[in-house]
């Protein structure tokens, strides 16, 4: 560090309120929202909304200044689901070795800085990027297509609620071992006595790979749980969603060298979509940690081939909820109407496949059959998105062709109980916003709802019975896994049941969700986003194993 750098340790104790209330929360699980979710100007001032979009727009057609060691000129490949082209350029990444041999420099001084240093100057950036989180919001709306409020909500606020979740982890576990003790083992004569050191270590270069639809919230958990824990990250984000990752990446820089760190700590390599550059870097030798969010082709080949790293994986799953019975049959349907709709289904935690028996359900309306609950879900659906200009605020824009595509061919795989419909936004002439489609199958159809169909499609599948749906939910999450699980029964043994298949099939269950909470959200520091114990994800946000495998603590000792 220069002489003239802050103290990191002051940074700690700047923020030394906000860390310890973090880990209270991860202890007791209760609610804690370090970051207000509300775009209201009450909360963040009268200019802050019009600034940060000027921020963004300011960004448009330009090249973004960020200096990547081993980028040769620039590539630009975003387009907004809005309908035009953000033509940001960014340092095009086309040798891998000096951006590696870059990121490595400062990594023996920023190990050095320990704990509480690197747990200081982290949580400084989080507050830095906080006070960017309109500009954020912005840059998160115009990549990934969400609706403004969820890109603060879910790309701004909450997403630096998961980042300061896992940098709360991480100091939990680095500190959990104190950094010297003092040995004595009596004797015959004189005690034998000895000092033991012990330092948290790094594991090496860390790679994240970004995805277009949740470029902050799944790329900063991991990111932050890296860098906290003393390793280099290099951050490679999807080719349609750079610019969220490329903010976050300055907003590093500028702390860490504000702080007497190497900047290069944390790089950016951008890329053409036909570049492959996550493969070429997941197998460098010097990369010892990857995090990815994606498909499950590229997953299961970063498990397969990335043998030198430790790999945190989120996937593809077939989400499910199995219906049985409700107290409330119009409380049930908004809640999974919203749920389906919701940035217009595609978001890993969303509900897919829904079992109920062949004869209907039981509901406070009465006995209703497979076709009225179609029904009673379409209606629902109206209700919610049958004005254009509310329903664009909730389904946002589709992300990418292979959604319209998947959509398209739904039709054609069974029964259209709800069909899909073309939305105009009233803001953005060539936005592309559709509802979502409810598609009735039956239990033999199972080549259709075992795959995961991402995008605004459901699946009302048809089965004997409640047994037959709970059996159906524990084997395809147990072959193919899931982000997510719910249950709606009055009977308390059926409930159990869930409970205990989803126990077996390793995925967090939501039981009953009539109100305000729907299974695709996930709260920090009380909900975890994943298990790590089925195939849709190895790890989950946040738990201890996912931040203790990213350091090692090596000791010395000696004798007094």
């Amino acid at each position: 560090m220069t002489a003239t750098a802050p103290d990191p340790n002051a940074l700690l104790e700047k923020h030394r309120e906000r860390l310890d209330s973090a880990v209270r929360a991860s202890a007791t699980r209760g609610y804690y929202a370090a970051f207000d979710e509300s775009p209201s100007p009450r909360v963040y001032g009268e200019t802050a909304a019009a600034d940060g979009k000027a921020a963004f727009e300011a960004w448009l057609g330009s090249a973004f200044p960020l200096d990547t060691p081993g980028s040769q000129g620039y590539v630009a490949t975003e387009r907004s689901p809005y309908g035009f082209d953000l033509g940001i350029s960014y340092p095009h990444t086309t040798d891998v070795d000096p951006l590696i041999e870059a990121a490595l420099l400062g990594m023996r001084d920023w190990r050095d800085a320990r704990p509480e240093g690197r747990t200081g100057v982290c949580l400084e950036i989080l507050d830095r990027l906080h006070a960017r989180v309109f500009e954020l919001a912005n840059a998160v709306q115009h990549t990934s297509g969400q609706a403004f409020v969820m890109a603060f909500q879910a790309g701004g606020a909450h997403a630096l609620d998961r980042a300061l979740e896992s940098i709360a982890y991480a100091w939990t576990e680095m500190t959990r071992t104190p950094s010297t003790a003092l040995w004595e083992k009596p004797g015959r004569g004189e005690p034998l006595v000895m000092e033991k050191t012990f330092t948290v270590v790094p594991r090496g270069l860390a790679l994240v790979v970004g995805c277009n639809t949740f470029p902050t919230w799944n790329s900063w958990p991991g990111l932050f749980a890296s860098l906290v824990c003393g390793n280099p990250v290099v951050v490679k984000p999807h080719p349609a969603a750079v610019l969220p990752l490329a903010i976050t990446v300055q907003v590093c820089q500028q702390v860490l060298e504000e702080a007497g760190f190497d900047p290069h700590l944390v790089t950016l390599a951008a890329e053409n979509p036909d570049d492959k550059l996550a493969a070429t870097l997941a197998v460098r030798p010097e990369i010892k940690i990857i995090d990815y969010t994606g498909g499950n082709t590229f997953g299961d080949w970063l498990e397969e081939n990335a043998r030198q790293a430790v790999v945190f994986t989120e996937k593809a799953g077939v989400n499910t909820v199995v219906l049985d019975s409700t107290s409330s049959f119009k409380a049930m349907c908004q809640n999974l109407a919203f749920s389906f709709a919701l940035y217009t289904g595609q978001m890993c935690t969303a509900p897919q496949n829904v079992y109920l028996p062949a004869d209907g359900i039981d509901t406070d309306e009465g006995r209703k059959s497979v076709a009225e609950v179609g029904a009673g879900l379409g209606a629902a659906l109206e209700k919610l998105l049958g004005d254009d200009a509310r329903a664009v605020e909730l389904l946002g824009g589709v992300v990418n062709a292979g959604v319209l595509e998947r959509l398209d061919a739904a039709a054609s795989h069974g029964e259209v109980l709800v069909p899909s419909r073309v939305v105009t936004h009233p803001a953005y002439d060539d936005a592309t916003v559709r509802t979502p489609t409810i598609i009735g199958l039956t239990a033999a159809d199972s080549d259709v709802y075992e795959n995961e169909c991402f995008g605004p499609v459901a699946y009302l599948i048809a089965t004997a019975g409640t047994d037959e749906s709970i059996r159906l939910f524990r084997d395809t999450v147990h072959r193919h896994g899931a982000m997510t699980a719910s249950v709606y029964s009055t009977s308390s043994d059926v409930v159990a049941e869930m409970r205990e298949a989803s126990l077996d099939a390793g995925v967090a269950l939501s039981e009953n969700l009539l109100g305000g909470v729907f299974v695709n959200q996930s709260a920090a520091y009380s909900d975890f986003h994943g298990t790590g114990a089925n195939p849709a994800a190895n790890a989950s946000f946040t738990d201890g194993a996912y931040v203790a495998s990213r350091f090692r603590i090596i000791q010395s000792r000696r004798h007094v």
